[in-house]
């Protein structure tokens, strides 16, 4: 996790020249200011004379210059250093502004110390650092609790991992010192050190810190596992496959960094704003001092001119984005949607069309068993107890959705006299009995063999395929139809056959299906009340298949038999039709759609091509991620829009408040009470964005 912590030292560079500041310098800072300012502010005439009480004691009139020349050097020189860093690089903004009108306060005040100006202006100069500290520490703190979560993902990491020896001995190493290849033990309750396949055991694991869902998953001997998570009930031992910044934990945390890091439309705006703000606070500044100097008040046109200064001093601009970007992705990532992309977050809130893969992202990517069905007396049950024996000894991704279900019923049965046939399925012996199960290839051939044999060293059947008439007679009335329903949305039909010494006795069926995922319905409900209007399907299965998996979920449209090269095609054609389009997916084949679409997001158990082609990843296979992308893109440009206008708008009506065009009716702001409101700007825009916590994204939550 190096590069995890290396990504958590370089976030958020360039805030405003805050870049590497501290919370707990600024924390110091701001005590010991304000401890001093205490002093410089009772023993200022002018606060003496508001409140009506006096002090006199040998030196008071050296307390202002002494503490207030320490707080100008002690509690500013972050502002001073800030705004030279600013204008070498030739990019003028909050730093510079504020040492601005912190310089001038200092120059002011010492020149009313020489007897050059009648100004008691030390207090004001020693109240404006220390509420400049106040609010710049306030603004660090905040930031820095939401990059709290890549401190977060590495904490998930434990220090040390329990290595197993070849001998079978187990002993505690460093996590860093492990390699690919180690095999590890995970007792129960203890964190998965490094990503890895499990090799023995079986544990429910708890990865809600990788991808949201709250309830554990159960994971068994050949799935893998990743670093952070919990084994919530047993021990399991892993082999190592990725270690250090190659796990998916350090990936996550890369592309947070990233996403923290990048900047959206909202983000130049605000800059673009800030280096704005410099100019006219400068040129108000100047207008502010030259018009006071002509009406004769040269006190006064120091006192405005500082008072314009510190008014705008951008620290609200500054935040309302930065902290609006490092809350949204904290949050996202704690939900298992990790944004690589800031500009894909802020275009996610007017997709109004989504292309969803079908394989693998609304379905399971993996077939069970949606329909069985037994004929001529044989139950349900008993037809897939026999087929589940016959095929236990399978690696057909069929034969194993059999076995799966009969093993879940409690039906298991042994077999004998296993045998492929290949292209055609396979044929065992069950209670002294052969059968044999396959699709309509294994029919077409027992129907042109009809005197098949139970010799074990011949196969089922042979011979030249039977016509539509034969096939026909072969499958009993009942079960025909039941097979043809589901073969006409699309099911994969196997049939059971009893093989006896006179005909072929087909005894059962069963459909097969990539099993829609149950949480796609909910995903699609939801996409429909949040406005998505255009919900579409695109595979390269078969249209039946396509056309019966989006009737089930009440799509819009289907792109089906498409080859990979021309899914980004599809993308295209609903583009030309005015629709801002996000595509989800998560094989190599998704890629070029993934990167045309306006928005694209991986599914994170996909490949890492897809994941690098999308801006942005969902950590889980869980559909309705997609909606709380939408709903976090909403709020939180909402949020940047809403901090965005107060912070102009504060600026826009209290600069000229600032310069005193008010004067007239006895109304004049202080350079204190400037920083009072600027700080108190601050603080609605950071509570502001705070409100994003609100938001719920997990699945479970919607």
């Amino acid at each position: 996790m190096t590069e995890t912590h290396q990504h958590h030292d370089q976030m958020h560079a360039g805030h405003g020249g805050h870049a590497g500041h501290d919370p707990a310098i600024f924390r110091r800072k701001f005590w010991l200011s304000l401890v001093l300012t205490i002093p410089i502010v009772v023993s200022s005439e002018m606060v003496m004379e508001w409140f009506g009480y006096s002090l006199d004691f040998p030196g008071i009139d050296w307390a202002g210059p002494v503490l207030g020349t320490f707080v100008f050097f002690y509690g500013g020189w972050p502002f001073l250093a800030g705004a030279v860093g600013e204008v070498r690089t030739r990019a003028p903004g909050m730093m510079l502004l504020i040492a601005m009108a912190i310089t001038v306060a200092y120059a002011a005040s010492l020149a009313t110390s020489a007897g050059l100006f009648e100004l008691d202006f030390w207090w004001e100069l020693a109240a404006l650092v220390t509420i400049m500290l106040l609010g710049h520490w306030q603004e660090m703190k905040a930031i820095g609790q939401a990059q709290g979560a890549l401190s977060a993902l590495a904490a998930l990491l434990p220090d040390e991992a329990t290595l197993v020896r070849e001998d079978g001995t187990t002993t505690d190493v460093p996590v860093a010192t492990l390699m690919i290849g180690d095999r590890v033990l995970v007792r129960s309750g203890a964190r998965v050190p490094a990503d890895g396949r499990i090799v023995a055991g079986t544990a429910e694991m708890d990865e809600s810190m990788i991808t949201g869902e709250s309830r554990p998953v159960s994971r068994t001997t050949g799935d893998r596992v990743v670093a952070g998570t919990v084994a919530t009930d047993s021990a399991v031992r892993i082999d190592v496959d990725a270690v250090g910044e190659n796990t998916a934990l350090a990936g996550i945390g890369r592309l947070v960094a990233q996403a923290q890091a990048s900047s959206g439309r909202a983000q130049v705006l605000a800059d673009r704003f800030a280096a704005w703000l410099f100019y006219v606070a400068a040129a108000a500044g100047l207008i502010t001092f030259v018009t006071w100097w002509t009406l004769g008040s040269l006190d006064q046109s120091v006192v405005r001119t500082v008072t314009v200064l510190v008014i705008a001093c951008p620290h609200a601009l500054g935040l309302a984005i930065p902290l609006v970007i490092a809350l949204s992705t904290a949050l996202s990532a704690k939900a298992g949607i990790l944004v690589k992309d800031r500009l894909a977050l802020e275009r996610m809130r007017t997709v109004n069309a989504v292309l969803f893969d079908k394989t693998g992202t609304l379905t399971k990517g993996a077939h069970t068993v949606t329909g069985l069905a037994g004929t001529g007396g044989h139950t349900a049950d008993e037809v897939l107890r026999l087929a589940a024996a016959v095929e236990s000894d399978s690696e057909h991704p069929l034969a194993k959705a059999l076995v799966t279900v009969a093993r879940e019923r409690n039906l298991t049965t042994t077999a004998s006299n296993f045998q492929s046939l290949t292209g055609r399925g396979v044929q065992a012996q069950v209670d002294g009995r052969w059968y044999a199960v396959g699709g309509p290839a294994l029919l077409r051939e027992l129907a042109a063999a009809p005197g098949a044999t139970n010799d074990p060293g011949r196969p089922a059947a042979g011979g030249s395929a039977a016509d539509a008439r034969t096939l026909h007679g072969l499958i009993p009335a009942d079960l025909a139809v039941e097979a043809k329903a589901w073969s006409d949305r699309g099911a994969a039909v196997l049939h059971l056959v009893r093989l006896t010494d006179d005909r072929p006795e087909v005894i059962g069926a069963f459909a097969l299906e990539d099993e829609i995922r149950p949480e796609a319905r909910q995903a699609i409900q939801q996409l429909r009340a949040h406005g998505v209007r255009k919900l579409v399907l695109i595979t390269g299965d078969a249209r039946p298949v396509a056309e019966a998996v989006a009737a089930d979920l009440g799509l819009d449209e289907v792109f089906a038999e498409v080859l990979p090269a021309d899914k980004d095609k599809a993308v295209a054609d609903l583009q030309q039709r005015g629709l801002t389009v996000a595509m989800v997916g998560d094989g190599v084949n998704d890629a070029p759609a993934l990167a045309r679409a306006d928005v694209g997001l991986a599914i994170g158990a996909g490949t890492d091509v897809a994941i690098e082609s999308a801006g942005v990843v969902l950590a889980s296979s869980d559909p309705r991620a997609v909606t709380s992308v939408i709903k976090l893109s909403r709020a939180s440009y909402r949020k940047m829009i809403q901090n965005l206008a107060w912070a102009a708008g504060y600026n826009v009506l209290a600069i000229p408040l600032a310069a005193g065009v008010l004067a007239w009716t006895g109304f004049t702001l202080s350079p204190a009470v400037g920083a009072i409101m600027m700080s108190a700007s601050t603080i609605v825009v950071a509570l502001n964005a705070q409100l994003l916590r609100r938001v719920r994204l997990a699945p479970e939550d919607q």
